[in-house]
């Protein structure tokens, strides 16, 4: 999967030089696999238990932290987990840092990892998830939002649109979702664009979202007056 900066230009760059949230995000994920797997090699297990997302031992223990550093953990066994993250996240973190700027995008990165976190919880209250996944699903619905006709090589062979790659991304986690388990957190996956989106249109944001809906309407009214002039027979 490659962006494409331009409409009908085969651009095989990825994500560009690297921004600076998206490079402290990679080193502090790549930095704390290492932890883990030095730790599993003396026979420690406690990186895991005590920041990967449990939610009944968050809950009852008041492991609240939980919630955000599960993002940064990765299966020890499966370094693949890790590197396609982290690719995912260049690819597409690095276009919209640099349209969105460096704070707005981390808000917006640990907004999709806390809530991926968050429907993870009600669904699987006794199961254990870390991964950055969440996180950067949400990341890859802000690309498609944010410049939604550019083209994606899907395999690095079939174009299409950013925002028909993302809807596809989106349904093949609700079918891999019913069916059997699979020990992917598709969940989080879904978690994490959800409140994406919300971040996006800013329905938590109530005053925000409420002086746009007023704007809205006094451009409408505005319009409507315009167009009465108009048509209004002046002698």
């Amino acid at each position: 999967m490659s962006p494409s900066r331009q409409p009908g230009r085969i651009d095989f760059g990825l994500g560009g030089a690297i921004t600076p949230a998206v490079k402290g995000l990679i080193i502090a994920n790549v930095s704390v696999y290492a932890l883990q797997i030095i730790t599993q090699r003396f026979g420690g297990g406690g990186v895991e238990s005590l920041f990967a997302l449990t939610p009944h031992l968050m809950w009852e223990k008041k492991w609240l932290w939980q919630l955000a550093t599960y993002m940064f953990l990765h299966a020890p066994g499966w370094l693949f987990h890790l590197i396609i993250n982290m690719l995912m996240l260049w690819m597409f973190g690095t276009e919209v840092e640099r349209a969105w700027g460096t704070r707005r995008f981390l808000q917006y990165y640990f907004t999709c990892g806390i809530g991926a976190a968050l429907v993870t919880c009600a669904a699987f209250w006794r199961d254990t998830t870390y991964g950055a996944s969440g996180a950067v699903f949400g990341v890859m619905l802000a690309y498609a939002m944010t410049f939604p006709d550019r083209i994606i090589y899907f395999w690095f062979i079939f174009p299409m649109r950013a925002l028909s790659f993302v809807l596809l991304c989106a349904g093949i986690e609700v079918v891999s979702l019913l069916n059997l388990p699979d020990g992917v957190a598709h969940t989080a996956h879904l978690g994490g664009m959800l409140f994406g989106w919300l971040f996006m249109k800013r329905a938590w944001r109530v005053g925000a979202l409420f002086s746009e809906l007023r704007w809205r309407w006094r451009r409408r009214r505005l319009r409507v007056v315009d167009r009465d002039r108009r048509n209004y027979p002046f002698h």
